[in-house]
């Protein structure tokens, strides 16, 4: 019973690191190629998301383009670790909750950005810094700190006007 407790801080620690290294090779290093299945993420949420203040209007429509990709590959990353169910499965739980948790509140970042810009502001300078190739983590900055990755974007803002 021990294993298994222990294994739910680790299945969190690996879902931010697979959370990073996803968002950075394939988001990022497949997604860039126009006739990748992952070019959603850089051609139609990156944009949408500059254009608009960081507001994604596609997840107000989650059940076709980019947003159904993004589910579809969170599901598909759930079904790869199926086999885990026998053997870990506080493990395999919890990196499905670590899974709901991120697309639930990507979508919420993205369609009230004020709330998304003063919690998570690590996905705001993502977004909306000059350069979008760094600051990968998108619910923790952790990864981003401990890769050499995070580089805050300083803007004239006031707390307050959250």
């Amino acid at each position: 019973m021990l294993f298994h407790l222990i294994t739910i801080p680790l299945a969190v620690i690996y879902s931010n690191l697979l959370e990073w290294v996803i968002h950075k090779y394939i988001l990022h290093g497949l997604g860039k190629k126009r006739k990748s299945f992952f070019s959603f993420h850089w051609h139609a949420h990156h944009n949408a998301a500059k254009k608009n203040n960081f507001y994604d209007h596609n997840y107000a429509w989650a059940k076709t383009g980019p947003a159904l990709r993004e589910r579809l590959g969170l599901y598909g990353l759930v079904l790869l670790h199926t086999p885990l169910v026998i053997d870990a499965p506080f493990f395999f739980v919890t990196i499905t909750l670590c899974a709901l948790y991120y697309y639930r509140t990507h979508k919420k970042m993205h369609m009230v950005p004020k709330w998304g810009r003063y919690f998570y502001p690590w996905h705001w300078d993502h977004h909306m810094g000059k350069d979008q190739d760094c600051n990968w983590g998108v619910t923790v900055q952790w990864v981003d700190k401990l890769m050499g990755t995070r580089k805050p974007v300083y803007m004239d803002y006031d707390i307050r006007d959250y």
